[in-house]
């Protein structure tokens, strides 16, 4: 179960398998190969297998922060709201 830091790009490895259920709420673990769903995305674990991976976002711009920023966001909206009802 290593957690992945990053977005990237699967670029070798062998019988990787990935619990994404982090993100997707999907629990059945997902096969990653080069040829076929090659992307893999940061606050998702490693369940079997090992690879290497092209890294392509980190921090706010990977899909995890996007996530998170975007619910940062929607709370700061309703607190203006709750300020302009008052």
């Amino acid at each position: 179960g290593d957690l992945l830091p990053a977005d990237g790009v699967f670029i070798q490895g062998n019988d990787l398998k990935i619990d994404e259920s982090s993100l997707t709420g999907e629990s059945d673990q997902v096969r990653k190969s080069v040829d076929k769903d090659p992307m893999l995305l940061s606050g998702t674990h490693v369940m079997e297998g090992s690879g290497r991976m092209l890294v392509t976002a980190v921090g706010v711009n990977s899909q995890t922060g996007i996530i998170f920023t975007l619910l940062g966001a929607g709370g700061e909206e309703e607190e203006k709201k709750d300020k302009k009802g008052k």
